[in-house]
């Protein structure tokens, strides 16, 4: 049997395990292109033509594999040639507009807070600012899971009306 009857009966399973492994069917296409290339130039290496399926999975797992170390490479290369070129990216360190506004917001949360009745701020606390599920809320406080809800509720609505008023200015 000759390469293109080969190719013809096994490039389509192949493909299909490449769309798997390389996450998207360009890639997976790009990849299959290259190695049935390889493959191609190799194919006197092939003793057996009943395996050519398997080799030519072999290439491309392969092919993939050096693909996927490319694009993982890809912005280290980007970031070195823009350093070369005297380009140094920004940071990621927050802006201290950003910082201000994050530490008055805290502040303000913390006092809206505070002026919480005790029975929803023990609510408010442990279910959004610790994130502890209802039913631990519940354990702990000794309360039905649908009296947490209701005072968690409660006690939003309360935190966004004091945040909307003047207690914060």
């Amino acid at each position: 049997m000759d390469f293109d009857q080969l190719m013809a009966r096994h490039k389509d399973a192949v493909y299909r395990q490449m769309v798997r492994m390389c996450g998207n069917a360009d890639d997976a296409a790009d990849v299959l292109s290259e190695s049935l290339l390889n493959a191609y130039r190799a194919m006197h290496q092939l003793s057996d033509e009943t395996a050519f399926q398997s080799w030519l999975a072999i290439i491309a797992r392969r092919t993939c594999g050096r693909l996927k170390r490319k694009e993982a490479l890809a912005p280290v290369l980007r970031l070195a040639e823009l350093s070369e070129q005297g380009i140094e990216p920004a940071s990621d360190a927050p802006s201290m507009d950003s910082q201000l506004i994050e530490e008055e917001t805290k502040a303000c949360l913390l006092q809206v807070m505070a002026e919480l009745p005790p029975l929803y701020r023990e609510v408010y606390e442990l279910r959004d600012v610790q994130d502890l599920p209802a039913s631990e809320v519940a354990e702990r406080l000794r309360i039905s899971v649908a009296a947490v809800k209701s005072r968690l509720h409660r006690a939003r609505a309360l935190v966004r009306v004091g945040i909307d008023t003047s207690l914060c200015s």
